[in-house]
């Protein structure tokens, strides 16, 4: 089979197109055809290496799988041959595309377990886009806490495949959406995906905004997924008793900080990591009755590869970048 193969951890020259040996199905796994893979910021951690997460390479990163079952293994019987299947790429063996062979591939092996059927007339680079980032952006805003009826959730990266969930689930909650981002055109695709206020954070400082925008009462919730110097403000924009939500650091993993504000406004920081399969089968649910549009900035060949992930390092992307083998 062809793959996007990280030959050693570094820079993007390091991933290259080219053969791999196919997969073979364990006992109670399945081998998928990969119809399409979507891609995350996670392929690029992977990629350039992540403290304390050695990865033996060669290796074959994606966890955004979608494609039907090609091999079944000799005790699987909850799949059959040709299935359209999405996979849940967290197991107890490890995840698809971090620490187990993922699927920028024309191939992937998985537990059988861990496949989950694709509604009839749901396309397969829709389905590739829910487990990574539509997947923490619902365990964030439906299991890590509860989001009322008009309160106002503060998103930063808003144009960013988890941003564009958070926006589509806040809104379907009732909420009021401050979308985060820094350029004009993206804003406006915000505004059009149904963000209430877009802040340009090229050219304003998006904590003093939304401190304006909330009346200067603070926010209730602010979904944060870069870290670094956006820690501390985004801490400042929250009211008494405000939640921050915390599923990544992709400015940086270790932000100063302001305990003041934490105490003295009693606020919560709640972690949120990864997702369930649960929560994959309702997000296909709603995307499937039309309440959740996953948003596809573009689709490229699997020989791409290396391009697609360069879009997502300049953040010259509005939602999902999908590769198809």
């Amino acid at each position: 089979m062809k793959a996007a193969v990280i030959e050693k951890q570094g820079a993007l020259e390091n991933l290259v197109y080219r053969d791999w040996p196919d997969p073979e199905p364990g006992p109670d796994d399945i081998v998928v055809r990969v119809a399409a893979c979507g891609l995350n910021h996670l392929d690029i951690f992977v990629r350039r290496g992540m403290p304390g997460l050695p990865v033996s390479v060669p290796f074959i990163s994606g966890g955004d799988i979608a494609g039907t079952v090609h091999k079944v293994g000799d005790r699987v019987d909850s799949v059959q041959l040709g299935d359209r299947v999405l996979l849940n790429p967290s197991s107890e063996e490890g995840m698809l595309g971090e620490t187990l062979p993922g699927g920028m591939a024309e191939l992937v092996r998985s537990p059988a377990s861990h496949a989950i059927p694709i509604p009839p007339g749901l396309d397969f680079d829709i389905a590739a886009c829910l487990p990574v980032a539509y997947g923490t952006a619902w365990q964030m805003l439906r299991e890590r806490t509860t989001i009322e009826k008009d309160e106002t959730v503060l998103v930063l990266g808003a144009s960013g495949g988890v941003g564009t969930a958070c926006i589509q689930i806040a809104k379907n909650l009732g909420a009021r959406v401050i979308a985060c981002t820094s350029s004009e055109e993206k804003g406006r695709k915000l505004e059009a995906l149904g963000a209430d206020d877009v802040i340009n954070t090229s050219q304003t400082d998006f904590s003093r905004e939304a401190w304006t925008l909330s009346g200067k009462k603070g926010v209730d919730v602010v979904v944060n997924f870069t870290g670094g110097d956006t820690w501390v403000p985004s801490l400042k924009t929250l009211r008494k008793r405000g939640r921050l939500l915390t599923c990544g650091a992709t400015a940086g993993f270790d932000p100063p900080t302001d305990l003041r504000y934490i105490w003295v406004r009693e606020l919560s920081i709640l972690g949120s990591d990864g997702w369930t399969t649960a929560g994959i089968r309702e997000l296909l649910d709603e995307v499937a009755a039309g309440r959740i549009t996953p948003i596809i900035d573009r689709v490229l060949p699997l020989a791409e590869a290396r391009f697609g992930e360069k879009l997502l390092e300049d953040r010259a992307v509005f939602g999902k970048v999908i590769l198809r083998p």
